[in-house]
């Protein structure tokens, strides 16, 4: 495990959350996954992201969540909330509740309300950074329509606001920019399907949800990417390959049920989606399921 001063380096699993048969939260079967993650080497979870459809919960429920996973979590084992909200006030809330359940960083979106401006967004970080938990940005554009680009990164950065970004574009050149503008922030992968182009670019950790299946092949994959090694690169490469087709499903629309889907195949419990998302296609289960057990079938776990 991590055991880094910085608690949000390393593999971290953006965590998918069991419901019941009802579509209650099953915060037993949560509790079981965060112990399980952490037995099979990770580095520490992300409740209440979009994997985790955090959408769909109650504040209640939300905040429970939050709770479990600290208290299933073992010694040294991150526990990085997502604090997403429409206003402000409501993300400093989260990030307050997550102080107060033991939670040692957040993770924190730009606001999503609206398509925000540049000062909008550097206010909406300042008002999060008083409550005094290490933030990590989470750049996802095509959901916020808000774009963390290089240079607000940088300015977000220089006023000791975020601590590190999740970068969810799929465009692996913004980590030299980001290393050239801010070089004191640290770049975490934010797509299971660009692992080991970042890797390389200099990532020091990885949001994952494929882990959330296969943690122990995924774990090798981010080691082998990130060490540096020559010897490690040319190993990380056809496993990356093998994987690829499987990783890929995490940039979806569909990596919800993608991925509860795989966990559903290699033995884990995923199960269904709260509405709005619906159940798969037969035709995207069938490519899901052939793709998962095609990993599996080579032994990765």
């Amino acid at each position: 495990m991590n055991q880094s001063a910085q608690p949000w380096r390393g593999v971290y699993v953006a965590t998918a959350l069991p419901f019941n048969d009802d579509l209650s939260v099953d915060y037993d079967g949560y509790a079981e996954h965060v112990s399980w993650l952490a037995a099979n080497g990770m580095d520490g979870v992300c409740p209440n992201g979009s994997l985790g459809e955090y959408h769909t919960l109650t504040d209640e429920e939300r905040a429970r969540v939050v709770r479990t996973a600290v208290e299933a979590a073992p010694e040294g084992f991150g526990v990085m909330p997502g604090a997403a909200a429409y206003g402000s006030g409501e993300s400093v809330r989260w990030i307050e509740q997550a102080a107060d359940a033991g939670a040692a960083s957040v993770l924190l979106l730009p606001p999503n309300a609206y398509r925000a401006d540049r000062e909008t967004v550097i206010d909406h970080y300042r008002a999060a950074a008083q409550v005094g938990l290490p933030i990590v940005a989470y750049n996802n554009p095509y959901d916020t329509k808000v774009d963390l680009t290089p240079d607000l990164l940088a300015e977000l950065h220089s006023e000791g606001l975020i601590v590190a970004i999740k970068e969810f574009t799929g465009d692996v050149r913004r980590a030299y920019e980001i290393a050239e503008l801010a070089p004191g922030l640290d770049l975490l992968i934010g797509s299971d399907d660009v692992t080991l182009e970042l890797g390389l670019a200099g990532a020091v950790g990885w949001i994952s949800g494929y882990t959330n299946a296969l943690p122990n092949v995924c774990r090798r994959l981010y080691d082998l990417s990130t060490s540096g090694v020559a010897a490690d690169l040319e190993a990380a490469l056809p496993l990356y390959r093998e994987l690829h087709a499987l990783l890929r499903w995490d940039s979806k629309t569909e990596f919800v049920q993608a991925i509860k889907l795989s966990m559903d195949v290699a033995g884990r419990k995923g199960g269904a989606c709260r509405p709005p998302r619906r159940a798969l296609s037969p035709e995207l289960v069938e490519r899901i399921a052939a793709d998962t057990k095609a990993v599996v079938a080579k032994g990765y776990n």
